[in-house]
């Protein structure tokens, strides 16, 4: 039944993306399935490279989720709970897969050890992943939220990838730009042995100071919306206190918070609009 496969994608979300599940309490109850549907989709997503742990493998899930948004995979989407619900919600709410296209093309690269190059291309990969998601919830609430989802993707893209730093270099995965490091003296290699340095905290906080100016573009776009698109940012209240933390951190131990922290952040911000980028 579609709703049993709602209520899964519901649980997923619960119990692997609490910062979502949380915002969307907030969220109209007409509104609720189709949000679950969509973040089960993207931690389904970002999954692949973990579970498939070899880039063909990957690649083929992948694919088949290309193949699914194209609405080539029936019999087998309906099987799938969370390819169910997401191809449901994409028809009742007459929603485009471009966006989610994009992100399931942009996610191929965290199947290869390839670096992050420049700056550009984490900005390009930021948008393609986190800004299409707040683009998506933006749409199932109801409104045309482009201008405050990129920035807002690129700032939350940032700061994942901040907070990531220590399990990637053990994987040999570099998400910081090479660019940036090679302005401040790094070398890949050195991020890969796990020790923190100069340089490589002078490159984190310019990281930092990226997402700033990007929560501020979002702070100014957010101004032109509706409360009711709300919940689709507040996962993004999360962001602002944590990169004050990593001021005073080092990037192998980024400081946390606790989740009665984060639950906290996001109340707030659906109480106060303009705490969600501050």
């Amino acid at each position: 039944m579609m709703q049993d496969a709602f209520s899964h994608c519901a649980e997923l979300v619960r119990t692997a993306d609490r910062d979502r599940f949380l915002a969307t309490l907030f969220a109209p109850a007409r509104s609720r399935e189709a949000l679950y549907a969509l973040y089960a989709f993207n931690i389904e997503i970002t999954r692949i490279p973990d579970l498939a742990r070899e880039a063909i493998p990957g690649e083929i899930r992948l694919q088949w989720w290309r193949e699914v948004l194209q609405k080539e995979r029936a019999g087998e989407a309906a099987a799938s709970p969370v390819a169910a619900a997401l191809l449901s919600t994409l028809k009742r709410r007459r929603l485009a897969a471009d966006n989610l296209q994009a992100l399931v093309e942009a996610r191929r690269f965290d199947l290869y050890n390839e670096p992050m190059r420049t700056i550009g291309e984490l900005e390009s990969y930021a948008t393609r992943t986190s800004s299409a998601l707040f683009a998506v919830a933006a749409q199932i609430l109801g409104a045309d939220a482009a201008a405050a989802a990129r920035p807002a993707g690129i700032a939350y893209g940032l700061a994942r990838a901040l907070a990531a730093l220590p399990r990637h270099a053990a994987q040999r995965k570099l998400y910081i730009p090479v660019e940036l490091l090679a302005r401040h003296g790094v070398a890949p290699e050195e991020v890969f042995s796990g020790r923190s340095s100069p340089g490589l905290n002078a490159a984190a906080a310019e990281m930092r100071g990226l997402a700033r100016s990007n929560l501020d573009a979002t702070e100014a776009a957010l101004g032109a919306l509706s409360r009711e698109t709300l919940p689709a940012f507040l996962p993004l209240a999360t962001v602002p206190p944590l990169l004050d933390r990593w001021k005073r951190s080092d990037v192998f131990a980024p400081a946390e918070l606790s989740p009665w922290r984060r639950q906290w952040l996001i109340w707030r911000a659906s109480r106060n609009p303009a705490r969600v980028a501050k």
